[in-house]
């Protein structure tokens, strides 16, 4: 288990780093920790020095270098004395040549590998990073640094910060420097300035990692209001003309917002098109992309059927503080009746502020910019029902027409041949409204208009009226077939996001997706049968998986569809072709087999190497406790029969009963470990089964700490009120020996028992006050042959928390572990309460 780094961080020299790290040692010495002090650089402050009284410190190494003696840390040392925490100062130091490694942080890196914590300080002028940035602002370049990433690993980074002033007083008090170098110091690098500006560089780079750990509790929380709590600019891109000039408004207001992050966001529609851009195809993104990595954003994509809602939620999720659109060219008059985006934007943005930047490009008149082909998009039944509406509307409006002559005039004729052509052009689209006005125009002009029963054109507004009504059918029959268009591709994207989730789905939730992944393919485009086949390096193809007729295909040659989803790997069908749209649809889902196969053969893998390294690891440990912890106690027992079986050793009666004594305890903890070990084997064989019956606590705390060596320092608290628990009797009492004995030897001077009960459970704590367990090692603490650290050699197979921990869930409970206010570790027994009324 690897051990955790605390870094306190300061701007400069002498703000109190060290000093601030010793004052946290003696807390921690004070709750109990096992603290040692490895290295700590005092530079001869008294205040600091008198810290280092009541801690213990591994001497230093000395190392020789050009005739002078350095002293180092000693790396060997401190893993040997293994305390809970060290003391590291300095962390960007540079060991002396010859050392093991260059740099002080790898010496820490090695000691949290080891399980050891570590706290330790460092400047934010040795952040490698910063390097150019404090050469510039104090004109000293440093040789020392660290890598930026040793230090956000740390799990706790804290600030000590001081004020210019304060720190140039500290210095001319000789605090922090010899009076010899005092002067030069406070003219050269302690220049306020200078302090100034490397203690903002030191809260800017922490409040960074702040904001990596707000963004975690924001985005695990479901926080969605906008905390402003530093400055964040969204600016939306839509990929036209007017995007660059948006963007490069939005880095000059995150620039003079303090740096403030920029993050650009480009959104598409549900079904994959650019917003107010119909037709435009999503590669738009890539351009939008370019421009954002080129000011220094950040580029994010959303989906959403409302541009102002995709805008908004992204905006408050990002916890942004401002927000930056294009202003709309769209006319006032289509602003009456749609304010547009931008309108919506600020109505609902709360406390986001808002900026609307204007631009000089201006969109196209007509999206798309060309009429659509005479091939509509309509389905045939509804383009059959356009012609016949193309004949018969202008025909119904010439017979009203000619009945209707005595009360209405040649206007009203026209408007209902402009209805007809209307009609015509929302049943069928062009072709149909192109017809009805034509034919519209020539009845118009034969049956109603002067002179009557002839093509011949008296007023020539005729003219002008054919022509408009042939403009008309040509607008509503564009608006109508885009639509029709627009509406069969979204079906057919819902269609095909629909699939691809559905196929993701059976890859992502099934332990072996790739059977039923190849039957819905199969399913879906109604296949004879699929599979997936694989060439070997033999040159063989072979099935990886199939479903339907497994014989139909066995090569790609003989599949009426291939489809290459990577070298050597193909995905075929038979029993029809494909149209080239499902065979690209087929590709993606090839990519989705192809993650599946792999992650697949990656988790048996990975079954199999656990499985292997699950035995090697028992194997070992039990080796290790055969050949260790069973062998002491025998050795014991033959080395005192032994002496009392040598008729040439005088031994007196107290001799005689020390050595008896020897035998009789080696033999019980033989027997005990004995136990454990086969109680470990049949709670992993599921060969125990518990005999449930009530019993009380106390019963069985009175039972379990009979032949306990050292029970004269367990102090039983349990109240003979308490509900009775539903276990085993026999079973509960050798959970509580093994729990009460690891406390015993473990945890301090006195060990308590203590119960109380709650809800349906009753529970029953082992209360002890001596080091206790990191919460990163208590997972550690209930594993088969693991002493805690295995730091000494103790006699025991690291079995019994195990073994407790298997029969207390083998009884319907639970068996865990905590922190003792104070310090210390409590292990908590729960178990059901015994329902009332059931007799013993």
């Amino acid at each position: 288990m690897r051990g955790e780094l605390r870094i306190h961080l300061g701007a400069a020299p002498g703000v109190g780093k060290t000093f601030a790290m010793l004052g946290e040692a003696h807390r921690r010495l004070g709750r109990g920790a096992d603290v040692v002090v490895g290295v700590v650089e005092t530079h001869g402050r008294e205040r600091t020095a008198g810290l280092l009284d009541g801690l213990e410190t591994v001497p230093r190494r000395t190392v020789l270098h050009g005739g002078t003696e350095l002293h180092e840390m000693d790396v060997d040392a401190v893993l040997a004395r293994r305390p809970q925490v060290v003391l590291v100062d300095e962390l960007a130091h540079t060991n002396a040549p010859g050392s093991r490694h260059a740099k002080r942080w790898q010496d820490v890196e090695e000691l949290l590998d080891a399980g050891i914590d570590v706290i330790s300080t460092v400047n934010v002028q040795h952040l490698e990073s910063l390097g150019d940035v404090v050469e510039t602002i104090t004109g000293a370049r440093q040789q020392e640094t660290v890598p930026d990433d040793v230090v956000r690993r740390a799990e706790q980074i804290e600030i000590v910060d001081i004020t210019p002033e304060a720190l140039r007083r500290r210095l001319a008090h000789g605090n922090v420097y010899p009076p010899e170098r005092v002067d030069a110091a406070l003219a050269h690098y302690f220049r306020v300035p200078n302090l100034v500006a490397l203690r903002e560089l030191a809260l800017l780079w922490i409040a960074d990692e702040v904001d990596v750990v707000l963004r975690r509790y924001r985005t695990e929380q479901q926080v969605s209001d906008v905390w402003e709590t530093r400055e964040r600019v969204v600016v939306a891109l839509t990929g036209g003309r007017e995007s660059e000039t948006v963007l490069r408004r939005a880095a000059r207001i995150a620039k003079r917002s303090g740096g403030a992050d920029l993050m650009a966001v480009h959104v598409l529609r549900g079904d994959g098109l650019v917003p107010g851009r119909a037709g435009a195809p999503v590669v738009a993104a890539d351009r939008v992309r370019r421009m954002a990595e080129g000011v220094g954003a950040s580029f994010h994509t959303v989906v959403g059927e409302s541009v102002d809602d995709a805008l908004l939620d992204f905006a408050r999720g990002a916890n942004a503080t401002q927000l930056v659109l294009g202003t709309s060219r769209r006319s006032r008059l289509a602003r009456v009746f749609d304010p547009g985006i931008g309108a919506r934007v600020v109505q609902e943005s709360g406390p986001i502020d808002v900026h609307m930047v204007t631009h000089s490009s201006r969109g196209l008149a007509l999206p798309g910019g060309r009429l659509p082909s005479l091939r509509s998009g309509l389905p045939a039944g509804r383009q059959a029902v356009g012609w016949a509406t193309a004949v018969l509307a202008p025909a119904a409006a010439t017979l009203l027409g000619i009945a209707l002559t005595d009360w209405v005039d040649l206007s009203t004729d026209v408007v209902l041949y402009f209805l007809a052509t209307v009609l015509a052009a929302l049943a069928g689209g062009l072709g149909p409204a192109l017809l009805a006005a034509l034919l519209g125009g020539l009845l118009l002009n034969f049956f109603l208009s002067p002179p009557l029963y002839s093509l011949a054109i008296a007023n020539p507004g005729n003219v002008i009226t054919v022509a408009t009504m042939l403009l008309v059918g040509v607008l509503v029959a564009l608006v109508v077939d885009r639509a029709a268009r627009r509406a069969e591709q979204a079906a057919r994207a819902r269609a095909e996001a629909a699939l691809l989730a559905s196929f993701a789905r059976t890859v992502l939730t099934r332990s072996d997706p790739l059977p039923r992944l190849l039957d819905r393919v199969r399913e879906t485009w109604a296949l004879t049968s699929v599979a997936l086949l694989e060439r070997g390096g033999d040159r063989v193809w072979r099935r990886v998986a199939c479903t339907g007729d497994a014989g139909a295909c066995d090569r790609p040659e003989k599949a009426d569809v291939d489809v290459v989803v990577d070298e050597g790997l193909h995905l075929v069908g038979t029993g029809r072709a494909l149209p080239a749209a499902d065979r690209r649809l087929l590709e993606v889902v090839g990519g989705q087999a192809l993650l599946a196969l792999r992650g697949q053969r990656a988790e048996a893998g990975a079954a199999d190497a656990e499985r292997r390294a699950a035995a090697n690891e028992t194997r070992g440990a039990l080796l290790s406790a055969v050949g260790h912890d069973l062998r002491s106690p025998l050795t014991s027992i033959k080395a005192a029969a032994g002496s009392l079986r040598d008729e040439h050793l005088p031994l007196g009666p107290d001799d005689r009963a020390e050595l008896l004594a020897t035998v009789e305890e080696s033999a019980d903890r033989l027997t005990g470990l004995v136990d454990n070990l086969l109680d470990s084997s049949r709670l992993a064989a599921g060969a125990v089964t518990p005999l449930l019956a009530p019993v009380g606590y106390d019963e069985v705390a009175a039972t379990a700490l009979l032949g306990l060596e050292g029970a004269d320092r367990v102090r039983v608290e349990i109240d003979e009120d308490l509900p009775d628990v539903l276990a085993d009797a026999g079973l509960l009492d050798r959970v509580l020996a093994n729990v009460v004995d690891n406390a015993l030897r473990h945890g301090g001077t006195e060990v308590f028992l203590r119960a109380s009960a709650y809800s349906d459970r009753v529970e029953l704590r082992v209360v002890d006050r001596g080091r206790g367990v990191a919460p990163r090692e208590r997972d550690a603490l209930f594993a088969a042959f693991q002493r805690l650290g295995d730091r000494d050699a103790t006699s025991g197979l690291g079995l019994g928390l195990s073994v407790a921990q298997g029969l207390t869930v083998v009884m319907g409970g639970e068996l865990t572990a905590e922190d003792t206010p104070g310090g210390g570790l409590t292990v908590v027994v729960s178990l059901p309460a015994a329902p009332v009324g059931v007799a013993r």
